[in-house]
């Protein structure tokens, strides 16, 4: 057991975090290219926080092209213990209004031509995805949002689209007979990536519009959506500081801290060094 050092992920309309003190970006390199951008690392409350946007300052980064690998290994590299992603998302379900935020613990994967993996040839890795969020922080996010004022859903399935397009009727009534509750661009293979890494991880979706299921409704448009986030965007500051205050002192030791003790399959003598010098971060703690 520790401090907590919580890695933020901000997506579209949570673009810093306020109250952090001894605030600073520091610049990341990693094997595996250059993140989103700096990381903006200091404290609040007993948490170190290191924030991260996740399109980059600006939002310069589309969806497809996102370095996810980058950016997991980054938070790794700054000694990130558990990440809280927020996105904004689309609603596919009627009580899910445009305002309400979803507590996400459930994806299906829709992404093509992602790279979703740490591991490859020359170390093979399979980590479960049962459960692909963490509870404990999860049930800390929803606690948080709701004294932010927002209406919250504990749970709900999220359906990872490849975008930037946004979808078609037909798909969006499909992705609702799957059971999905809410859509976006941009979890997966984040959150993928973050459990290779061993590092708890929660999604907060932020939703700005109905996808294009209603019958009658107009189609989703950039205009739409951004005056949404805007009405988003304080409840979601005002929910990731009071996650960080609510923090106690000493972080509890969570299961996926050692999730790779049973992942790695690759015999130690058939392990590429190549590979193996890439996941120093991601993987030193199994990898000695």
């Amino acid at each position: 057991m520790g401090g907590w050092t919580i890695g933020i992920i901000g997506g579209s309309g949570l673009y810093d975090v306020e109250g952090v003190e001894d605030g600073r970006w520091v610049d990341i390199d990693t094997p595996w290219g250059s993140p989103s951008d700096a990381v903006f690392t200091g404290r609040l409350g007993h948490a170190r926080v290191a924030f991260l946007p996740r399109h980059g300052r600006g939002h310069r980064i589309a969806p497809s092209d996102l370095n996810a690998r980058a950016n997991i290994d980054a938070l790794k590299r700054l000694g990130v213990t558990d990440v809280l992603a927020v996105s904004s998302i689309g609603s596919l379900a009627e009580e899910r209004a445009p305002g309400t935020f979803t507590i996400v613990d459930q994806f299906i994967d829709r992404t093509v031509g992602r790279p979703s993996s740490f591991f490859g040839t020359g170390l093979v890795a399979h980590v479960s995805m049962a459960d692909p969020v963490c509870p404990r922080l999860s049930a800390m996010a929803a606690d948080a949002a709701e004294a932010a004022g927002a209406s919250v859903h504990r749970g709900g399935i999220y359906l990872a689209m490849e975008g930037p397009q946004f979808s078609s009727r037909a798909e969006s009534i499909l992705y609702r007979q799957w059971g999905c509750d809410v859509i976006g661009m941009t979890a997966m293979p984040e959150a993928k990536l973050a459990r290779e890494a061993e590092l708890p991880y929660s999604l907060v979706g932020m939703v700005t519009d109905y996808d294009c299921w209603r019958e009658g409704e107009e189609a989703v448009d950039v205009a739409a959506v951004i005056r949404q986030l805007s009405a988003n965007a304080a409840r979601a500051r005002s929910m990731v500081v009071n996650l960080l205050k609510s923090l106690p002192e000493v972080r509890p030791a969570s299961p996926i801290d050692t999730c790779l003790d049973t992942a790695l399959i690759t015999a130690p003598a058939a392990r590429d060094p190549a590979l193996l010098g890439k996941l120093d971060a991601v993987a030193g703690r199994v990898l000695g």
